[in-house]
């Protein structure tokens, strides 16, 4: 899952990358709301982490352009401002979510977790996918073959979830970077089928299967 955080205080900004990274998400980070709209308008997220003060456009109204362009990426909107009015005033232009500062990093978590699930759910997927044998679960982040879970660290997770979310479906080396990589990767893209060559080696050789030219797909066959 690939986020942006459109926040213009910089501690925090990186504080809430570093550790939403830690967690297996892909995050970019832009301080400024003019950057935060282009960027948001520009490169398929799963969710926005959006200030509400920001230099050059205001949250408001960042998250009210978005929507007014019809797109319906979940919003959480992050504010020192405390009052019904705020709140009111975020939801009404189109946020899904509202958090007031100070807040806690696990509450945060929490949140965007819940966003990415009511979007899940909202699109008719379950969070749990039961495929080539095993139970993945993209909520908690969980991977089990019957009763035994294998341990994947975040990045491994990040990309069976990618295959697992489109099972069936081949996915492109270009979509797994976009969604499992931040807007700032600039290494070699071949980083992809190092962590296909691990997923492999963890869950069974013909779990992921290469279309060649194409992309890789989960197999319907448990491994």
């Amino acid at each position: 899952m690939r986020l942006l955080i459109v926040e213009d205080e910089r501690r925090l900004a990186l504080s809430l990358a570093k550790g939403l990274t830690a967690e297996g998400y892909a995050v970019d980070v832009v301080h400024d709301g003019l950057e935060g709209l282009h960027r948001a308008g520009q490169e398929p997220y799963d969710l926005v982490v959006l200030d509400i003060m920001l230099p050059g456009m205001n949250g408001y109204r960042v998250c009210a352009a978005l929507r007014a362009a019809g797109n319906d990426v979940p919003i959480l909107m992050l504010t020192a401002k405390d009052g019904e009015y705020d709140e009111a005033e975020g939801l009404d232009t189109g946020a899904d979510d509202y958090l007031t500062k100070p807040f806690s990093y696990v509450v945060l978590v929490a949140r965007i977790k819940a966003l990415l699930r009511r979007r899940g759910a909202a699109g008719g997927a379950s969070p749990v996918v039961t495929v080539a044998g095993l139970r993945i679960d993209t909520g908690a982040r969980r991977v089990h073959r019957g009763d035994d879970e294998i341990v994947l660290t975040a990045k491994e997770f990040a990309v069976l979830e990618q295959l697992a979310v489109r099972a069936g479906d081949v996915v492109s080396k270009a979509e797994i970077l976009e969604h499992v990589w931040d807007f700032a990767y600039d290494g070699d893209p071949n980083i992809v089928e190092v962590y296909v060559s691990t997923l492999r080696r963890k869950l069974g050789a013909e779990t992921v299967v290469t279309v060649r030219g194409a992309g890789y797909r989960l197999s319907a066959r448990p491994s």
